[in-house]
């Protein structure tokens, strides 16, 4: 059976037989536009008078009208109603041209978090540092390699922490990992072996960081969190846990930072009850609006494992990280790690200690925290010109901010831009599975586009943007 409706100067063949309405009525404006009888920039009727119109639910024509947006058949915005999307017509391959290259697979921009800006690595000043170190490398430092790090890099480490992030650290105390991940890995093996079954996570984090402790044999239950971080002065939010994984400088991904309450209730905490404090640091050297804020581990050294890398200061290729222990957990570590460094190369390593102790990496950081700082202004000033519906949530620091969507919003912007070629986060990406769903947001990583790509991808954010 077939209906044929005329509306808004168009005539819609719906076909519900094996395909349902909406369906059906996805195909029939699909066809309507492909065929020119409804040409861009057309305003189709509300979802309410389309409904009357055809005899069927709102929410059908509701749902049509949000795939096809995501689609990118139609656009919807805020007091202009929904319409035709502007499509240029495809044009005919010309037979005499050459055969033209593959294109490329996958999104056009990229702001999911995670990243820094790679095309800012600083290679010419890491080549000088590399090649002084290597020049200088004792013969020793090209074998096996210590489990506890170059002590070279140990030892400059422990003084750049406790002036830059107010870490207590010396040498002894720190010992290099391949990154968070890897640190994590081995800390989760020394709480299983300390017969640990529950380390509390916050509410919204990485999946793949709780997919490392429940490898470890440990369960991760979930932390609540608000606008003031994670809520570590309930008791019965951490009963039972022997650890509390946390990322108290900028919560990731909510942005936020931990209240001094609720630093000094953490700590309170640990003290009481033997547990561990395991301080992801990743962006800490990133804040806009203030110095940053000093490091937990300076509350209580040994009830505090801080944790950082260099993957956001520098790249994530680089595969360097460190954990500034407890005393008492060093020789663990070590143990867990093995009797030889099999995970961070002593040339790198090298490197690394000769780029900070020769002044180039604060050079470095004070660089990218000038170009960050300024990406996320523009952020704001877009937002505030073309989509001034959307807030920006979260303190001003770190490589990425929360956009604040109108409810039920996330997924439908998600997929339009996916079809714009933007590859996005949406905040449920990263909720824990036991925490309820709170609010729709995006969480728009502006470190990640190269300096050239910046700009299109702030345009193409904005143009999907409810």
């Amino acid at each position: 059976m077939t209906d044929s409706w005329a509306t808004f100067d168009a005539d819609l063949h719906l076909e519900p037989v094996g395909q349902g309405l909406r369906s059906g009525l996805m195909e029939a404006l699909r066809e309507a536009v492909r065929s020119g009888r409804l040409t861009p920039g057309t305003r189709l009727p509300s979802s309410r008078v389309l409904a009357a119109d055809l005899g069927v639910a709102r929410n059908t024509v509701a749902d049509a009208y949000a795939e096809l947006v995501a689609e990118g058949w139609l656009t919807a915005r805020q007091g202009s109603g929904t319409r035709v999307a502007q499509r240029s017509a495809p044009r005919r391959a010309d037979p005499a041209a050459a055969p033209s290259r593959p294109a490329r697979s996958g999104a056009g921009y990229n702001l999911k978090p995670g990243s820094p800006d790679l095309s800012a690595f600083p290679r010419t000043a890491w080549l000088k540092a590399a090649r002084k170190a290597l020049t200088a490398a004792p013969d020793e430092a090209f074998g096996y390699g210590d489990p506890h790090g170059r002590v070279e890099l140990r030892t400059v480490l422990a003084e750049y922490l406790a002036r830059a992030r107010g870490v207590y650290a010396d040498p002894e105390r720190i010992v290099i990992c391949s990154g968070f991940a890897h640190g994590l890995t081995l800390l989760g093996r020394v709480l299983r072996r300390r017969e640990v079954r529950d380390v509390a996570v916050e509410s919204y984090g990485l999946d793949v960081h709780r997919d490392l402790l429940t490898d470890a044999g440990l369960r991760t239950p979930c932390l609540p969190l608000d606008e003031h971080g994670s809520r570590t002065g309930e008791p019965a939010a951490l009963r039972g846990a022997g650890a509390v994984l946390l990322t108290p400088a900028h919560q990731f991904p909510t942005g936020v930072p931990l209240h001094p309450d609720r630093r000094a209730a953490a700590v309170d905490w640990a003290r009481s009850t033997g547990g561990l404090i395991l301080e992801d640091d990743y962006d800490g050297e990133f804040r806009y609006d203030r110095q940053p804020v000093g490091a937990l581990q300076g509350l209580d050294p040994e009830r505090v494992v801080h944790l950082g890398t260099a993957s956001k200061s520098l790249a994530p290729g680089l595969r360097l990280g460190w954990m500034v222990l407890p005393r008492s957990l060093v020789g663990e570590v070590v143990a867990a790690k093995g009797v030889s460094d099999w995970t961070s190369g002593s040339p790198d390593q090298l490197t690394l200690a000769e780029f900070i102790a020769s002044g180039a990496y604060d050079r470095h950081v004070r660089s990218m925290r000038l170009r960050y700082r300024r990406r996320r202004d523009q952020l704001v000033a877009a937002l505030a010109e073309r989509a001034p519906g959307i807030e920006v949530s979260g303190i001003a620091a770190g490589l990425h901010a929360v956009l604040e969507l109108p409810a039920g919003a996330e997924r439908s912007v998600i997929q339009a831009a996916a079809f714009q070629g933007l590859a996005l986060d949406g905040l449920a990406r990263y909720r824990h599975p036991d925490a309820p769903a709170a609010r729709d947001a995006l969480v728009i990583g502006y470190g990640s586009p190269s300096e050239s790509a910046w700009a299109g991808a702030l345009d193409a954010l904005c143009r999907v943007l409810p």
